[in-house]
């Protein structure tokens, strides 16, 4: 666990030293409100909206990296077309992958 926190620190400190992507702040700002600042979904719209645990490994295997790069990109719609996550807009490639690294750090 101690290993994986220092892993996720040091490559959010050189994510952020090679080009002034911050993926923990994004997080915070872009994604805490409803999947949580620990990725549980145990907020208001995170209840509301029947957001996973992205801790559970389980969970987390049940999407792709690629999924997971989609869904920051271009944000999810539910099965009735509306929207049910918001994209980062204008997020580069680079800091979407650095998103999905940060995303998968919060299995536990």
């Amino acid at each position: 666990m101690k290993r994986v926190l220092l892993a996720t620190a040091v490559a959010s400190f050189i994510a952020v030293a090679a080009h002034g992507f911050d993926a923990a702040a994004t997080w915070t700002d872009q994604c805490a409100k409803c999947h949580g600042a620990d990725g549980k979904g145990e907020t208001k719209m995170g209840k509301k909206l029947s957001i996973k645990d992205y801790t559970d490994a389980k969970v987390q295997g049940e999407v792709t990296d690629e999924q997971a790069f989609k869904a920051i990109k271009e944000g999810t719609k539910d099965k009735s077309g509306k929207v049910r996550m918001k994209a980062i807009e204008g997020i580069s490639d680079a800091d979407a992958k650095a998103m999905v690294a940060y995303f998968r750090a919060l299995k536990k």
